[in-house]
C-alpha cells in the first residue's frame, strides 16, 4: 500500500492506473467538500484501513480538465475505482471511510 496520496495529471494518469486498484479522487483546490474528502483519504491511509495494494490518487480538475472531461466528471467530489486500467465504480459527493474501504476491497 502506498503512504501517501499521489497527485496524477494528463501526462501520467494512464500509467499511474494500468495496474492494480487505484481510488482516484477529482477534486479543486476552491471546493469545500473537495478538502473534507482529501481529510477522508488521508486517515484511510494513515490508519492503514485500506487494502494492500491499494493507491489513492488525486486529481485536480482545473490543472487536468481533459482527464476530467474524459471521465465525465460533472461535479466534484468524485471518486472513481480504477482496475487495472478500466472504471470500475464511480462515486458522487462526499464519501465516508467505510464506503470507500469496501468499494476498493
Amino acid at each position: 500500500m502506498s503512504d501517501a496520496i499521489v497527485n496524477l495529471g494528463e501526462q501520467d494518469f494512464d500509467a499511474a492506473v494500468a495496474q492494480g486498484t487505484v481510488l482516484v479522487d477529482f477534486w479543486a483546490v476552491w471546493c469545500g467538500p473537495c478538502r473534507m474528502q482529501g481529510k477522508i483519504l488521508e486517515e484511510l491511509i494513515v490508519s492503514g484501513q485500506l487494502p494492500a495494494g491499494v493507491t489513492v490518487a488525486k486529481v485536480n480538475v482545473d490543472e487536468a480538465p481533459m482527464l476530467a472531461n474524459r471521465f465525465g466528471v460533472r461535479s466534484i467530489p468524485m471518486l472513481l475505482v480504477m482496475k487495472n486500467g478500466k472504471p470500475v465504480q464511480q462515486f458522487v459527493g462526499v464519501q465516508d471511510a467505510a464506503t470507500l474501504v469496501e468499494a476498493v476491497s
